[in-house]
């Protein structure tokens, strides 16, 4: 079952259930979808192509959160963050912290990679692997914090 197969049988359900804000989220989502395939004049996304939309709307969530909070708009801010756990169910888990340091020293390792010029290298390999569970921002300061440390000979 593809990912917008299971968003459509969830929307089903949410509507049998009464599940108001669900039923909102997904079909805002579903929408979203649906014209992404128009612009790329596709039957159906991959995948990939799914989970990015959804990351934009959780961004997008995010970003609400952030400006009720500065309004003082507490039932928003709770509203907003419901809906944002509602699109995050439908992505893989993260990785991040720890997890994701051990990763990329694990990838520099492999390449061989010695200098911050090679950034590139290591981060085209990082998203190609494991597009989709890692936050660009997040690995791109990881792998440059750790490759600091291998120009500054602290490995």
């Amino acid at each position: 079952m593809s990912l917008k197969e299971k968003i459509l049988e969830d929307l089903k359900f949410s509507l049998k259930n009464k599940e108001d804000l669900k039923v909102s989220v997904l079909r805002f989502l579903l929408s979203a979808i649906k014209n992404k395939e128009k612009e790329l004049k596709k039957e159906t996304l991959e995948d990939g192509e799914v989970m990015e939309i959804i990351r934009k709307q959780v961004k997008q969530r995010e970003e609400a959160i952030e400006l009720y909070k500065k309004g003082g708009r507490k039932e928003l801010v709770e509203k907003e963050t419901r809906e944002k756990e509602i699109l995050l169910s439908y992505l893989p888990q993260q990785i991040q912290g720890k997890e994701l340091e051990e990763l990329v020293e694990k990838i520099i390792k492999e390449m061989g990679v010695t200098s911050r010029k090679e950034m590139g290298k290591v981060m085209g390999k990082l998203m190609n692997e494991y597009r989709g569970r890692v936050d660009g921002k997040e690995a791109y300061q990881k792998v440059m914090e750790i490759l600091t440390k291998i120009e500054g000979g602290e490995e």
